[in-house]
């Protein structure tokens, strides 16, 4: 991108987050206006979760025409727009808001971003048993739009931490909605009924930032026996682009799926709520997401 493309009405859009330094979104998102002549420039801001507020009202005080939202802040920013979407509103969580002439509307697209992403490797949820390592938005929208799609059940662990318990009642949200899909909530520390779930699982996910720079030595498996013929393993990390997760799993010959492409999908439904046309796909693919 070339500075003159910057002109006095060039419209912004950023990424909110915190680390987001390592981010694909600015360079995947800033070709795409290129190549589609849009006059728009997309930038990475560092936001701890108790600013995000304050960032917010700066998407409004500049007229932005909207933002990302990565780990941390998804959760407080669910919280802060003015109207959330019907999933959002499920999840309790956003990671796009667009702007419309001040009122802010938080959209979750992560969900369609995983499920998308599976696909373009051959994989389905439709009628599988799914487990996923995580409580926060990315995990939820996950799991919510896994169960929309046709999942038989799913497991989820996380840590008894704060956000206990309003998994417990996500997972009764999902099972409202979908009476076909059994959710179970299990507490992470229960290091056999982990075992237990995988090894009776077709998919595991990471939706935790275990395995993520600085992390990058760390897995939220330590116990290789899980790793199971016909597993197939998913990371919602991307850098490093082959988590110490997925290298285990692939060692121990399972389909592995990175979380690049992820990214690459739910920019994608992003970049429609924007622009209200298609990112050219092909090409940004071909650019940032060849593996």
């Amino acid at each position: 991108m070339g500075t003159e493309r910057i002109t006095g009405k060039t419209g912004l859009l950023a990424l909110l987050g915190s680390p987001v330094g390592h981010s694909a979104s600015p360079a995947m998102h800033n070709y795409s206006f290129d190549k589609l002549g849009l006059d728009y420039v997309y930038v990475a801001f560092d936001v701890p979760e108790e600013k995000v507020p304050d960032a917010l009202n700066a998407v409004r005080t500049f007229h932005m025409r909207g933002v990302n939202v990565t780990m941390p802040d998804k959760i407080a920013a669910a919280k802060n727009v003015d109207e959330l979407s019907p999933a959002a509103k499920i999840i309790g969580a956003v990671n796009t808001i667009v702007n419309e002439n001040g009122k802010l509307v938080g959209h979750i697209t992560d969900g369609v971003g995983f499920n998308e992403n599976l696909r373009d490797h051959g994989v389905e949820v439709k009628g599988k048993k799914i487990t996923v390592v995580g409580g926060g938005g990315a995990a939820t929208a996950i799991e919510v739009q896994s169960a929309l799609d046709g999942a038989r059940e799913i497991s989820i662990f996380n840590r008894k931490d704060k956000f206990f318990s309003r998994i417990q009642e996500t997972a009764e949200k999902i099972m409202a909605e979908v009476p076909d899909c059994k959710v179970n909530v299990i507490d992470l520390e229960d290091r056999e009924a982990f075992k237990r779930e995988i090894l009776d699982s077709d998919i595991l996910v990471n939706a935790t930032i275990v395995g993520m720079k600085p992390m990058d030595d760390k897995s939220v498996v330590d116990d290789m026996s899980v790793f199971h013929e016909g597993l197939v393993v998913a990371d919602t990390v991307y850098n490093p682009l082959e988590t110490k997760l997925l290298k285990d799993a692939k060692d121990h010959g399972c389909k592995v799926v990175n979380g690049k492409g992820m990214l690459l999908w739910q920019g994608v439904a992003a970049f429609k709520l924007w622009m209200g046309v298609d990112m050219p796909v092909d090409e940004v693919k071909a650019k940032f997401f060849a593996e």
